[in-house]
């Protein structure tokens, strides 16, 4: 791990002014500081954010504003987000470890970096997210965990946050600040497909704070956050969905449905008027492109979006 200088911020403005070139914000660490362990991050400096008001959670007759600065476990152990937003509380507590919930936050989760080995391996084999124009060792590897949709020769890689996906879901927004002023960015969104510049894995500015994230409120639904991976505890999922219901007898006259481990960026499907007898037709991920090694994701991807459906009307 290379030298770095810490500044310790405390205001949004003070964090703001110290995030010039080559500075990296840092909160609970639980990620950025595998990164510098790991050799993929080696910023000048580190710029202390813990002490900025960013770790309440607002309730308003339209939304819910948590902050940036909110520790996953005193989101997920929220009474009332519990009742509200099952999904959301329900994708937080299968995330991570109990120890790690305890310093990680909101903000944190979403900045996560891909799981892809090839990304995290130890020596320098060619990545595109870790070397911009390096290559991609994954899209004629090892892809058992790589992506089915929206994946391109340049990155065929994944992204790990469960919160992300229930966000998706939910319809939130990403609420972030940089020296231009605030930007809402939908949650849908936040995190980018390869396009053409790979390296980038969201949509956030060097030089932007996330503040908060915004979840609307309001109409009777119900939901559920479904989470399949290789063993029980504290392991990134294989596939997820996280499901947003409304029905009339035997007709699901809305779900919003988002999937995880299946692309760089949350899926989202959206059904309108289908009968439960047609589910499972309504979900089939017909622009799927999976690689060799990984078609088992398209099956287990639907399969997990009918069981998180029915989860949140059971």
């Amino acid at each position: 791990m290379r030298t770095f200088e810490l500044t310790r911020a405390t205001s949004v403005e003070e964090a703001l002014d110290a995030l010039t070139a080559g500075a990296q914000a840092i909160a609970g660490g639980t990620e950025l500081l595998n990164w510098l362990k790991e050799g993929i991050e080696a910023p000048a400096r580190l710029v202390d954010i813990n002490r900025l008001p960013l770790d309440r959670i607002e309730f308003a007759d339209d939304r819910v504003r948590l902050g940036a600065l909110c520790r996953m476990s005193d989101v997920a152990a929220h009474p009332e987000l519990t009742r509200e937003f099952p999904v959301l509380v329900q994708s937080l507590l299968r995330a991570a470890s109990p120890q790690l919930r305890n310093m990680a936050t909101l903000g944190g989760n979403l900045m996560q970096r891909t799981r892809c080995p090839y990304f995290r391996a130890d020596t320098g084999l060619p990545c595109n997210k870790r070397v911009p124009g390096s290559g991609c060792s994954a899209r004629h590897g090892d892809t058992t965990s790589a992506a089915i949709l929206g994946w391109s020769d340049d990155c065929v890689a994944t992204h790990p946050s469960d919160l992300a996906v229930a966000l998706a879901a939910l319809d939130a927004v990403v609420v972030v600040r940089g020296p231009e002023g605030e930007r809402r960015i939908p949650a849908t969104s936040f995190h980018r497909l390869p396009g053409d510049e790979p390296a980038r894995h969201n949509d956030l500015r060097p030089d932007e704070l996330i503040t908060a994230i915004e979840v609307p409120r309001g109409g009777k639904r119900f939901s559920h956050y479904l989470k399949v991976r290789e063993r029980v505890s504290y392991e990134f999922a294989v596939v997820s969905a996280a499901a947003v219901v409304e029905w009339d007898g035997e007709t699901i006259t809305r779900a919003r449905v988002a999937l995880g481990g299946v692309a760089h960026r949350p899926y989202r499907m959206e059904l309108v008027g289908v009968p439960m007898s047609r589910l499972a037709e309504a979900v089939r991920l017909t622009r799927a492109r999976p690689l060799p090694g990984n078609e088992y994701k398209v099956t287990l991807a639907e399969r997990a979006a009918v069981r998180a459906i029915k989860e949140a009307m059971s």
